[in-house]
């Protein structure tokens, strides 16, 4: 089994360029698994499998009666990128955390960008994500941002360009970091010659922001990893991260404010607690704040955070800077607050609320994308040019009865990755979701997760969607090709 056949089919292919020949830094893994022997590959790729079943690496999809958990699908080809693409990358992840930061923290203080007309005020108050009794709070150290999942594609021309924000409860960090333990046990010798960029203190470096946020005057905070239960989609990192971090994991059951205190029940009584990193939607975190028919969350919670006794990481109101209509405006916001041109562009937006736009959109759903600015994981999208007549005179329907719901971009050619399809190599297409922790200054986990869209000639890359994940390999291109591997 080889790459000889490989056919990137007109695409932007990760590993091979447009002659065939390996990227720089892909030299030493194409050379190695050219020369495999016979099944070799197969059975490291059925070894790898094992090895994720036996972590548990699971996820749940909502509405699927035919099971709660499923495996991840992994492909053993890990995905390349050069460190000259990535040092751009880091710096334009940055850049789009800051600005993003700095918008939220307008929008529910001064309203400065408002004012001056950069973004409509409706925009803003209309989003799903927008929570009113944020109004006037003041997170610690001013961050609202603390873990941010950026999704990243990269199109025929080989560009990259931001796809969306997802600065509420990003997930999949876990998935990162079990591939990578998996991949340095398959390939150790190649892994340890590309000198590919580590993932692995992503924890430490995670609880770190953590302890930062900590109110004045505590020296040896507390931290928690707030999840939903275990029913929950993402059950499985909530128990990881907080294992890999050495703090304990919680539901809302095991917490109460106590004497203007958040407090955890343990065996050994009660313990304050100082940080709590959650995995809980805005809703459902103070059944006195958000929505009172709340069984998990804790009752009181939000008057102790704005009083500065508790840090909340994200902090909540995040959800407005995901909204895919103020998607659309980040270049300006980036632009107003930073003063700096964004460094990695949007996908060209059109805004289904803005007449011109709305009736280019109807004029061209055949080639166009259509999603809803407040879905995830693949749901409310139209892929124009692979729908049916049918599909497209009802998203016609819904864009005429609510259009602020409603941004179209242009079909783009995803980049495409070898990926192992029973005995040979096909090429499938991905994104990329780096993973970016904002506390004392701004980290960017090398690499991050890429998903793989498994189905053929399919461009919706969610685990929900079938889709599965790659390890991704940050390396120097000076990554030498002969070795003994």
């Amino acid at each position: 089994m080889n790459f000889h056949d490989y056919q990137h089919q007109g695409f932007y292919d990760e590993m091979f360029d447009d002659q065939g020949r390996p990227r720089p830094g892909a030299n030493l893994v194409v050379d190695k698994i050219n020369t495999l022997p016979e099944e070799e590959l197969l059975r490291r790729q059925r070894a790898a499998e094992k090895a994720l079943l036996h972590l548990g690496i699971t996820f749940s999809v909502y509405g699927d009666d035919s099971g709660t958990e499923r495996i991840f699908p992994f492909d053993i080809v890990p995905r390349i990128v050069q460190a000259n693409e990535w040092e751009t990358l880091e710096r334009g992840l940055k850049q789009r955390v800051q600005a993003l930061n700095l918008f939220i923290d307008d929008v529910y203080n001064e309203r400065r960008i408002v004012k001056d007309k950069v973004i409509p005020e409706e925009l803003i108050l209309s989003a799903q994500g927008f929570r009113k009794p944020c109004l006037g709070l003041k997170p610690p150290k001013g961050i609202w941002c603390h873990i941010t999942g950026t999704d990243l594609v990269r199109d025929r021309d080989g560009r990259y360009y931001v796809l969306e924000d997802n600065l509420r409860c990003p997930s999949g960090v876990s998935y990162v970091l079990e591939n990578r333990l998996v991949m340095k046990r398959t390939f150790p010798l190649v892994f340890d010659a590309c000198s590919v960029r580590p993932v692995t203190d992503y924890p430490d470096r995670l609880l770190e922001m953590l302890q930062y946020l900590a109110p004045k005057g505590v020296r040896e905070p507390t931290v928690v990893v707030w999840s939903p239960g275990t029913f929950n989609s993402a059950y499985f990192e909530h128990s990881f991260l907080a294992q890999q971090m050495g703090v304990q994991l919680v539901e809302g059951r095991d917490l109460v404010v106590h004497k203007g205190r958040v407090m955890m029940r343990t065996t050994r009584g009660m313990e304050q607690v100082d940080v709590i990193y959650r995995r809980i939607d805005d809703d459902f975190i103070d059944p006195k704040v958000f929505r009172d028919d709340s069984m998990l969350g804790v009752p009181g919670l939000m008057e102790v955070y704005q009083a500065g006794r508790v840090a909340l990481a994200n902090a909540p109101g995040t959800g407005v800077a995901d909204d895919k209509a103020i998607y659309a405006y980040v270049p300006q916001i980036i632009k107003y607050y930073l003063g700096e041109e964004a460094i990695i562009d949007n996908v060209p937006t059109y805004g289904c609320w803005k007449e011109q736009d709305l009736k280019y959109v109807m004029e061209n759903l055949d080639k166009l994308v259509v999603k809803a600015v407040n879905e995830s994981g693949g749901y409310g999208m139209l892929v124009g040019p692979h729908a049916s007549e049918a599909e497209r005179q009802e998203f016609a329907r819904r864009l005429k009865e609510k259009p602020r719901n409603y941004i179209a971009q242009p079909t783009l050619s995803l980049s495409r990755v070898p990926v192992l399809v029973d005995d040979h190599f096909e090429g499938r297409h991905v994104d990329l979701r780096p993973y970016i922790l904002f506390g004392e200054d701004v980290y960017v986990l090398p690499g991050g997760l890429t998903r793989v869209a498994l189905k053929k000639g399919s461009l919706v890359v969610n685990s929900s969607q079938g889709g599965g994940s790659k390890d991704t390999w940050v390396i120097d291109s000076s990554c030498p090709i002969e070795q003994d591997q």
